[in-house]
């Protein structure tokens, strides 16, 4: 000990009244908060970053910077997990079902629910083989609305992914709903749905994720907290996968997850702060 106190040029008695002081109140209050953050980063099964923690403890009343939060998630060595993006092709656009124009055009805003959905087809791996899942967002509350699995890309996963959002929601007549050019959104099966429906179609243009670009950003916010989280990046078998996505979706992501295009509240939140 003293060659310690020697070669860091401080006395031995400096060094034990140091010991046996207590914790000032910032020292205390710097360790109640590194239990907060700690506290919040599992109940986000270690998805939240700085900026989304932060929110959840100044909406609990704890007055925060991002900064502050962001420094005590170093000096622990926790941070949101993240996966590179892969994207497979799951749009044929070659058939000869006519497409509709892009009247959404990028305008990816709504002032209420139900005026404007969005809607899309990924793969989801697994060890007995591809699931497919189709979901519609609303574009409001960026909230699914409609969703549905399947082992096929036929036209009937689509129309169960809208008939659940048409459940749901209620739309009235006059919503725009976009989608890609795909053969499943283009056939006269789906169109009729939406004819009856009251809905008015808008087709991304060909080979343009960007046209369709919030559906674009779920499944890359699905992928990497759920499934690339999977061991090997896939599902064990189709059950699993489905009933993870449905926790997900319906418990996590439409009811707590914090989203930033809706200044960090859930969709479910966000809805109800509209009313």
């Amino acid at each position: 000990m003293s060659d310690l106190c020697r070669t860091l040029e401080v006395s031995r008695s400096g060094y034990y009244d140091f010991k046996s002081r207590p914790a000032s109140a910032r020292d205390r209050w710097r360790e109640e908060l590194a239990e907060q953050i700690r506290e919040v980063y599992d109940d986000s099964r270690g998805l939240y970053g700085s900026p989304r923690i932060t929110a959840e403890l100044r909406s609990s009343g704890t007055l925060v910077t991002e900064k502050t939060v962001a420094k005590l998630m170093k000096q622990q060595q926790i941070q949101a997990k993240t996966a590179g993006r892969f994207r497979p092709m799951t749009t044929d656009s070659n058939h000869d079902w006519k497409a509709a124009d892009n009247l959404l055009d990028r305008d990816f805003q709504a002032a209420l629910p139900n005026a404007k959905w969005c809607c899309d087809i990924t793969y989801v791996p697994t060890d007995e083989g591809v699931l497919y899942l189709a979901a519609v967002i609303d574009l409001c509350s960026r909230r699914i609305v409609g969703w549905s699995m399947a082992p096929h890309m036929k036209a009937t996963l689509c129309i169960d992914a809208l008939q659940m959002a048409l459940l749901h929601r209620s739309p009235s007549q006059g919503l725009v709903h976009h989608s890609d050019r795909g053969v499943q959104y283009c056939c006269d099966a789906y169109q009729q749905q939406l004819q009856q429906a009251g809905l008015t179609p808008s087709m991304s243009r060909i080979g343009n994720c960007y046209d369709n670009a919030v559906m674009e950003s779920f499944w890359g916010t699905l992928k990497c907290e759920l499934i690339y989280q999977q061991p090997n990046g896939r599902f064990a078998s189709h059950q699993q996968a489905r009933a993870s996505i449905f926790e997900y979706i319906e418990v996590f992501y439409n009811r707590r997850r914090r989203h930033s295009a809706i200044g960090y509240l859930s969709p479910e939140a966000f809805e109800a702060s509209l009313n």
